[in-house]
């Protein structure tokens, strides 16, 4: 066997394999001897096959086996012993001429093919107990739970009818029947009766709920809304629609006493029982938040740290799932990168920018893994099988199920698990120093949320 390296251009590189015919036909003699004693032909006993005579009949299938053996136990021999890691799947490039390739599946003429690929660049690993990661910690204070409960009463408040003739008002509930039509014709789905609408609620179209204002009980009235551009149902989107509308009753809603029986409504014993509730609640949505605010911080020092070039295939894919992720949005929402302040060209300058550095750390922290032994097990990918089932309560089996027969869905839950593995060693390394901070600065927006 003759290796030629041919190219050698930063991450890339390419080799010419040349291997004799006459090891390649040994190889698949070897095979055809060890068919000899499967095989079952008429006329012939067991095991007594003449080889020639299998060679004969399966001599081009077998070859074809052979080779694409050969390739892959070549390709395999030259990565090892040139310690690279792929970054991705090695790309052969094979004759194709049907007079070349005959000859090879004959036996008569060596395989010469060719192999690119990419790599992955030695990675240095910093030092992690050098690093200094600030920990910003909220805590849960006494009008942090009572604002939550107010919201748990509002949306659990009882509405009452209006006197005869009372006209709706932001705030009430206004149960109606409505026939929808765009340019004079009806479409599915435009027709619905009793449906309660609460106004201000903003969760019909825009300009439907404010539309009621004003209206009472046996009132009937033609509401003019527009679909969103980015509405669902990609025939409604953008289209101008009517609502033939007619009030059936209207609802004030009632002040919610927030006290022990009111607690009671929601299953628990006292107020004091409702209230440690949400505190717990709270305090696992502010240690959410922290995760988050260290786990950017962390991967921002991982980012400072660990400059290298990224394998380009790998960054040109996820720069192409991004960009098309971005520009279906903006497609359906009829937006332009105009509204958004910036030009295409310096929108793909960014977010190419992003996608060199997920790669890169994504490459860093499977690196750290790998040189600590880092894994994750199946008993934990199992148990967020079990948290993702139990969060679509009834279709617990459909979620169980597809997870057990999708291996990809499986490793999309097993990624962010071994992220966090690895996150974890780190800052175990780390020094790490908690900082109080306010509600408002711990969940405060971050331009760092795009690239982590």
């Amino acid at each position: 066997m003759q290796v030629t390296e041919t190219l050698s251009e930063g991450l890339k590189h390419e080799f010419q394999i040349s291997v004799p015919a006459a090891d390649l036909d040994a190889k698949a003699d070897a095979k055809l001897v060890d068919l000899k004693d499967k095989v079952r032909l008429n006329g012939f006993r067991p095991g007594k096959v003449p080889v020639a005579h299998l060679k004969k009949i399966y001599g081009k299938s077998v070859m074809a086996e052979t080779i694409d053996q050969t390739i892959r136990d070549t390709n395999t021999q030259i990565f090892t012993e040139r310690g690279f890691r792929l970054a991705t799947e090695p790309k052969v490039t094979m004759p194709n001429e049907e007079k070349e390739v005959e000859k090879i599946l004959s036996g008569q003429s060596d395989l010469t093919y060719t192999v690119a690929i990419e790599v992955v660049p030695p990675i240095t690993l910093a030092d992690f107990k050098s690093f200094s990661v600030e920990k910003p910690v909220a805590d849960v204070t006494d009008a942090d739970v009572d604002e939550a409960i107010k919201r748990v009463a509002d949306g659990n408040r009882s509405y009452t009818a209006k006197a005869d003739g009372a006209k709706a008002e932001s705030g009430d509930r206004v149960t109606v029947n409505f026939k929808g039509t765009i340019d004079g014709t009806p479409f599915d789905g435009g027709t619905g009766e009793g449906i309660q609408v609460a106004i201000g609620s903003n969760t019909f179209i825009p300009g439907f709920e404010d539309q009621l204002i004003g209206i009472s009980a046996g009132e009937t009235r033609t509401l003019k809304v527009t679909f969103p551009k980015n509405y669902l149902n990609d025939k409604l989107a953008g289209k101008d629609a009517e609502f033939e509308t007619t009030a059936t009753a209207v609802e004030a809603p009632q002040d919610v006493t927030i006290d022990d029986e009111f607690a009671k409504t929601l299953g628990l014993e006292s107020l004091d029982k409702l209230k440690q509730v949400m505190r717990d609640r709270l305090a696992g949505e502010f240690n959410t938040a922290t995760r988050q605010r260290v786990k950017r911080a962390l991967l921002d020092k991982l980012d400072e740290t660990h400059k290298f070039d990224a394998p380009p295939s790998l960054v040109d894919e996820e720069f192409n799932l991004m960009w098309n992720s971005i520009k279906a949005e903006m497609d359906s929402s009829g937006k332009t990168f105009a509204d958004e302040n910036t030009t295409e060209e310096k929108a793909r300058e960014e977010y190419r920018g992003i996608a060199d550095r997920r790669v890169r750390l994504g490459l860093v922290l499977s690196e750290i893994g790998e040189k600590n032994k880092i894994t994750v097990t199946d008993d934990e990918v199992s148990r967020a099988v079990i948290e993702r089932a139990r969060s679509m309560p009834g279709r617990e089996k459909e979620v169980w199920d597809f997870y057990r027969n999708n291996a990809q869905a499986l490793a999309q839950l097993r990624a962010p698990i071994y992220e966090d593995k690895v996150v974890d060693f780190i800052l175990e390394l780390a020094n790490v120093t908690e900082k109080k901070v306010s509600k408002e600065e711990l969940f405060k927006d971050d331009e760092a949320d795009k690239a982590a």
